[in-house]
Protein backbone atom coordinates (compact mmCIF):
# COMPACT_ATOMS: atom_id res chain seq x y z
CA UNK A 1 0.00 0.00 0.00
CA UNK A 2 1.52 2.83 -1.23
CA UNK A 3 -0.67 4.55 -3.16
CA UNK A 4 -0.85 6.29 -6.74
CA UNK A 5 2.78 7.49 -6.86
CA UNK A 6 3.43 7.89 -3.15
CA UNK A 7 5.93 5.78 -1.40
CA UNK A 8 5.77 5.26 2.22
CA UNK A 9 9.63 5.33 3.73
CA UNK A 10 10.59 4.23 7.20
CA UNK A 11 13.42 5.72 8.97
CA UNK A 12 14.87 4.13 12.27
CA UNK A 13 17.41 4.30 14.18
CA UNK A 14 19.13 4.45 17.87
CA UNK A 15 18.37 7.12 19.55
CA UNK A 16 21.03 10.36 19.24
CA UNK A 17 21.90 8.49 15.78
CA UNK A 18 20.79 11.86 14.05
CA UNK A 19 17.38 10.78 12.49
CA UNK A 20 15.92 14.23 13.25
CA UNK A 21 18.81 16.09 11.90
CA UNK A 22 18.97 13.97 8.62
CA UNK A 23 15.40 14.89 7.99
CA UNK A 24 15.44 18.28 8.95
CA UNK A 25 17.92 18.27 5.75
CA UNK A 26 15.42 16.15 3.33
CA UNK A 27 12.55 18.60 4.17
CA UNK A 28 14.89 21.95 3.60
CA UNK A 29 15.96 20.46 0.40
CA UNK A 30 12.47 18.87 -1.04
CA UNK A 31 9.93 20.33 1.16
CA UNK A 32 7.52 18.17 -0.99
CA UNK A 33 8.12 15.03 1.02
CA UNK A 34 5.42 15.00 3.97
CA UNK A 35 6.94 13.66 7.31
CA UNK A 36 4.42 12.51 9.72
CA UNK A 37 4.23 13.99 12.98
CA UNK A 38 4.01 11.57 15.80
CA UNK A 39 1.84 11.74 18.55
CA UNK A 40 3.68 10.83 22.14
CA UNK A 41 3.01 11.51 25.56
CA UNK A 42 6.54 12.76 26.73
CA UNK A 43 7.16 16.10 27.63
CA UNK A 44 8.39 18.68 25.33
CA UNK A 45 12.21 19.27 25.10
CA UNK A 46 13.42 22.91 25.55
CA UNK A 47 12.55 24.71 21.81
CA UNK A 48 9.78 21.65 20.58
CA UNK A 49 6.92 23.18 19.56
CA UNK A 50 3.39 20.92 19.55
CA UNK A 51 2.43 19.90 15.63
CA UNK A 52 5.82 20.61 14.18
CA UNK A 53 8.34 18.14 16.45
CA UNK A 54 5.38 15.97 17.69
CA UNK A 55 1.96 16.58 18.81
CA UNK A 56 2.01 16.14 22.16
CA UNK A 57 -1.17 14.67 24.34
CA UNK A 58 -1.60 12.62 27.62
CA UNK A 59 -2.09 9.03 28.05
CA UNK A 60 -5.73 9.17 28.26
CA UNK A 61 -5.80 10.66 24.76
CA UNK A 62 -3.15 8.56 23.86
CA UNK A 63 -5.53 5.32 25.28
CA UNK A 64 -7.60 6.64 23.20
CA UNK A 65 -6.38 6.69 19.84
CA UNK A 66 -5.21 3.22 20.42
CA UNK A 67 -8.60 1.56 21.36
CA UNK A 68 -10.41 3.46 17.99
CA UNK A 69 -7.10 2.30 16.04
CA UNK A 70 -6.31 5.64 14.46
CA UNK A 71 -2.92 4.95 14.90
CA UNK A 72 -1.05 3.04 12.03
CA UNK A 73 1.99 2.21 14.78
CA UNK A 74 2.47 2.73 18.49
CA UNK A 75 5.21 2.08 20.54
CA UNK A 76 6.52 3.04 24.55
CA UNK A 77 10.05 4.23 24.14
CA UNK A 78 11.87 5.77 27.41
CA UNK A 79 9.18 5.72 29.62
CA UNK A 80 6.85 7.36 27.46
CA UNK A 81 4.50 6.24 24.42
CA UNK A 82 4.42 7.34 20.43
CA UNK A 83 2.68 6.67 17.46
CA UNK A 84 1.81 7.78 14.29
CA UNK A 85 -1.76 9.21 13.39
CA UNK A 86 -2.86 6.49 10.06
CA UNK A 87 -4.99 8.93 8.15
CA UNK A 88 -2.64 11.61 7.62
CA UNK A 89 -0.43 8.78 6.32
CA UNK A 90 -3.00 6.87 4.35
CA UNK A 91 -4.63 10.44 2.68
CA UNK A 92 -0.38 11.29 1.36
CA UNK A 93 0.03 8.34 -0.14
CA UNK A 94 -3.13 8.18 -2.14
CA UNK A 95 -2.57 11.45 -3.28
CA UNK A 96 0.63 10.34 -4.56
CA UNK A 97 2.85 11.99 -1.97
CA UNK A 98 6.09 10.85 -1.08
CA UNK A 99 5.73 10.04 2.81
CA UNK A 100 8.61 9.52 5.61
CA UNK A 101 8.15 7.93 9.21
CA UNK A 102 10.47 8.75 11.71
CA UNK A 103 9.96 6.36 14.18
CA UNK A 104 11.75 3.20 16.26
CA UNK A 105 12.42 -0.27 15.95
CA UNK A 106 8.95 -1.95 17.24
CA UNK A 107 7.03 1.10 15.28
CA UNK A 108 9.00 -0.12 11.90
CA UNK A 109 8.26 -3.28 12.58
CA UNK A 110 4.51 -2.78 13.24
CA UNK A 111 4.37 -0.59 9.87
CA UNK A 112 6.43 -3.54 7.85
CA UNK A 113 3.21 -6.00 9.30
CA UNK A 114 0.60 -3.78 8.13
CA UNK A 115 2.05 -2.23 5.22
CA UNK A 116 4.58 -4.75 3.48
CA UNK A 117 5.01 -2.48 0.39
CA UNK A 118 6.89 0.18 3.17
CA UNK A 119 10.41 0.64 2.81
CA UNK A 120 12.44 0.61 5.82
CA UNK A 121 15.71 2.35 6.16
CA UNK A 122 17.95 1.70 9.53
CA UNK A 123 20.11 4.66 10.03
CA UNK A 124 23.25 3.76 11.72
CA UNK A 125 25.94 5.73 13.78
CA UNK A 126 29.85 5.63 12.09
CA UNK A 127 30.44 3.25 15.84
CA UNK A 128 28.75 3.06 18.88
CA UNK A 129 31.39 5.17 20.86
CA UNK A 130 30.76 8.12 18.16
CA UNK A 131 26.90 7.37 18.96
CA UNK A 132 27.23 7.34 23.29
CA UNK A 133 29.00 10.60 22.58
CA UNK A 134 26.57 12.17 20.58
CA UNK A 135 24.04 10.98 23.30
CA UNK A 136 26.18 12.15 26.35
CA UNK A 137 26.44 15.64 24.78
CA UNK A 138 23.46 16.47 23.71
CA UNK A 139 22.92 17.02 27.94
CA UNK A 140 19.22 16.71 28.00
CA UNK A 141 19.27 13.28 30.10
CA UNK A 142 21.14 12.17 33.38
CA UNK A 143 23.40 8.99 32.51
CA UNK A 144 21.36 6.54 33.61
CA UNK A 145 18.76 7.54 31.19
CA UNK A 146 21.51 7.89 28.86
CA UNK A 147 22.78 4.08 29.19
CA UNK A 148 18.87 2.68 29.07
CA UNK A 149 19.13 4.17 25.37
CA UNK A 150 22.82 3.30 24.93
CA UNK A 151 21.33 -0.41 25.74
CA UNK A 152 17.88 -0.02 23.64
CA UNK A 153 20.41 1.21 21.01
CA UNK A 154 22.32 -2.25 21.24
CA UNK A 155 18.79 -4.05 20.47
CA UNK A 156 18.10 -1.91 17.82
CA UNK A 157 21.14 -2.24 15.66
CA UNK A 158 21.02 -5.88 16.37
CA UNK A 159 18.10 -5.44 13.92
CA UNK A 160 19.54 -4.22 10.98
CA UNK A 161 18.45 -7.46 8.82
CA UNK A 162 14.64 -6.68 9.23
CA UNK A 163 15.56 -3.23 6.92
CA UNK A 164 15.61 -3.06 3.45
CA UNK A 165 18.74 -0.47 3.54
CA UNK A 166 21.33 0.57 5.72
CA UNK A 167 22.33 4.34 5.98
CA UNK A 168 25.64 4.81 8.24
CA UNK A 169 24.92 8.92 9.41
CA UNK A 170 28.65 9.25 9.48
CA UNK A 171 28.11 12.92 7.31
CA UNK A 172 24.89 14.38 7.62
CA UNK A 173 24.58 15.51 3.40
CA UNK A 174 25.76 12.34 2.62
CA UNK A 175 22.98 10.56 4.56
CA UNK A 176 20.61 12.81 3.86
CA UNK A 177 21.17 12.79 0.42
CA UNK A 178 21.13 8.43 0.33
CA UNK A 179 17.67 8.73 2.30
CA UNK A 180 16.52 11.11 -1.09
CA UNK A 181 17.73 8.78 -3.66
CA UNK A 182 16.11 5.85 -1.73
CA UNK A 183 12.83 7.45 -1.86
CA UNK A 184 13.71 8.43 -5.33
CA UNK A 185 12.43 12.32 -5.48
CA UNK A 186 13.33 14.00 -8.28
CA UNK A 187 16.44 16.36 -7.77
Amino acid sequence: MTGADGRLTVLSGPSGVGKGSVVSLVRRRHPQVWLSVSVTTRTPRQGEVDGVEYHFIDEAEFERMVTADELLEHASYAGNRYGTPRRPVQERLAAGTPALLEIELQGARQVRATMPGAQLVLLVPPSFDELARRLTGRGTEDSGRVHRRLDRARIELAAEDEFDVVIVNDELERAADRLVALMQIPP
